[in-house]
């Protein structure tokens, strides 16, 4: 319905401007998003998969350590990242404070540092939150390969380089290109890092031609380019994921012998893949922190105590709906065994492709409108205006998370599902159970580890879903991500640092369980 809402919007608006965006916003828009998202894809993909292949054949110091900490920055939303990156860099931060004091220089005319809110700072920011993604995949597709096929290339001279060139990567290259098509749809969803650094995308045409031109039908067009680019990531990601296993030409595949770097390579190992750590975690938590130990009191704060109760409200709410939606849609299908849901369920997970904008857009506008006929009809009937029920509160919000992260609940129950063995449930419907008792006996206590992961992705990234949540959201309606990009785009960092802190630290719970999960796999 949203996505359809959209499409109609934009073939039907109050005001058509598509003559006046195609002759002026939109090719700036489309080329600066093009460049954002190439740039982005680009530098995630080289530090990704450069990264995976380090810790993957070779052992250096600090090896099995960075094999893990390169997957924190997955828990620092990238406008956290940007605003850590502005005041650590910028006139008044550390860095360049110590270089006046260094040099003795007066003023910023007595030097040079590049701009700091810029199109090359948005796209490190975004590459450094979005490496892991390319790290994950190609590092699974690496340890996927045999490790003779290495040997063989040592044994005919293949040097380090000629190894990674013209067998390493060309055996990943499915598994990094499905990465990079992954990366290039976050960077075309994101709103918070380009609009703080004053980047034009798709994304910030949308927000502007609607709250501040005021004009729906403007920002729906907008949306309906969005979905075009990103649906065409969509099949660039489906199609790299089809061609992404190789034949191996032994049944067990010999592993990978790692080698060990000494001295200054080793050295130089740990450093290249400390940077994206650094860089994508560190620094973003130690800039928040300072702030929040500077301003201890702001952990009381009013505000920021309303936007965490809100947060638990709609994201939990949400992750919980979700999770029992999917449970319910997944197991339905599975036990009907009839063609036409088995087609239909995979369109439900559309949603996690759709930007927040987007979804924000298609779901605003037609539940406006039934919120108006709902609350006209109470009025006629009882005479008392209770005012609008669905987008005054955060039903809103909590809709468009179920839309946007389905996928994820999907995913993972049809996964679990999929490993109980079949006879156990047969065995319990010819003991005469019936197909909900079946579920709740038989299924629930074999998946609930998966649930409660699913429960908890869903819930982190609701979290931290800013889009979505700042259209949608009703007046004066703060969540901790909202309370993080308000204060922040204010340059109130001190005010700020605590919600973001806080987001950090449920994301970080997920990437945590998600490491622990990835080592139990490889121990099996």
């Amino acid at each position: 319905m949203p996505l359809m809402a959209v499409v109609w919007i934009a073939f039907h608006p109050s005001d058509n401007i598509w003559p006046h965006l195609l002759s002026t916003t939109l090719p700036r828009y489309l080329a600066t998003t093009a460049w954002l998202a190439f740039g982005v894809a680009a530098l995630a993909g080289s530090v990704g998969t450069g990264a995976a292949w380090l810790v993957t054949m070779y052992r250096f110091p600090g090896s099995r350590a960075l094999e893990w900490l390169l997957l924190l920055p997955l828990a620092i939303p990238a406008y956290v990242g940007a605003y850590a990156l502005v005041d650590f860099f910028e006139y008044a931060g550390p860095v360049q404070t110590l270089m006046r004091d260094l040099f003795g220089w007066q003023n910023a005319r007595d030097y040079w540092v590049p701009e700091i809110r810029s199109l090359g700072s948005a796209i490190i920011v975004l590459a450094a939150a979005l490496a892991p993604y390319v790290f994950l995949m190609a590092r699974a597709a690496f340890r996927e390969q045999s490790g003779s096929v290495y040997e063989t290339a040592r044994a005919l001279g293949a040097g380090p380089f000629a190894r990674f060139f013209r067998v390493g990567l060309p055996l990943a290259r499915p598994a990094i290109a499905a990465g990079m098509a992954i990366v290039m749809m976050e960077t075309v969803s994101d709103y918070g890092t380009v609009n703080y650094f004053s980047v034009q995308t798709l994304t910030t045409g949308i927000f502007s031609t609607w709250l501040e031109g005021g004009n729906a039908g403007g920002a729906a067009q907008i949306a309906s380019v969005v979905l075009v680019v990103v649906f065409l990531l969509v099949g660039l990601e489906k199609t790299s994921r089809g061609r992404a296993r190789f034949h191996s030409g032994a049944r067990h595949p010999r592993p990978i012998s790692q080698i060990q770097l000494v001295g200054w390579q080793g050295l130089l190992a740990a450093l290249l893949c400390a940077v994206p750590f650094l860089i994508g975690f560190a620094l973003p938590v130690a800039v928040m922190g300072y702030h929040a130990l500077g301003e201890p009191d702001q952990w009381l704060a009013p505000g920021l105590l309303i936007a965490l109760k809100n947060t638990l409200v709609v994201a939990g709410s949400a992750a919980v709906l979700t999770v029992l939606a999917a449970l319910f849609m997944v197991y339905g299908v599975r036990m009907t065994g009839r063609k036409l849901p088995r087609m239909i369920l995979p369109l439900t997970t559309l949603g996690y492709a759709a930007p927040g904008a987007v979804l924000g857009i298609g779901i605003l506008i037609p539940l406006a409108g039934l919120d108006n006929i709902i609350a006209d009809a109470i009025l006629a009937v009882t005479g008392h205006d209770v005012g609008l029920l669905l987008t005054g509160s955060a039903f809103a919000i909590v809709m468009a998370y179920m839309v946007r992260f389905f996928a994820i609940a999907q995913g993972a129950t049809d996964a679990a599902m999929g490993r109980v063995a079949p006879s156990l449930p047969m065995a319990a419907r010819s003991l005469g159970q019936s197909l909900g008792g079946t579920l709740r006996r038989v299924y629930v206590p074999l998946i609930r580890s998966s649930v409660g992961t699913a429960l908890l992705l869903v819930f982190v990234d609701c979290v931290k879903e800013l889009p979505a949540t700042l259209l949608l959201r009703p007046f004066n309606y703060n969540t901790l991500a909202t309370r993080v990009f308000e204060k922040a785009s204010l340059e109130h960092l001190e005010e700020a640092s605590p919600a973001a802190l806080l987001v950090i630290s449920v994301s970080l719970v997920a990437v945590i369980l998600m490491a622990r999960s990835e080592n139990a796999a490889d121990l099996t």
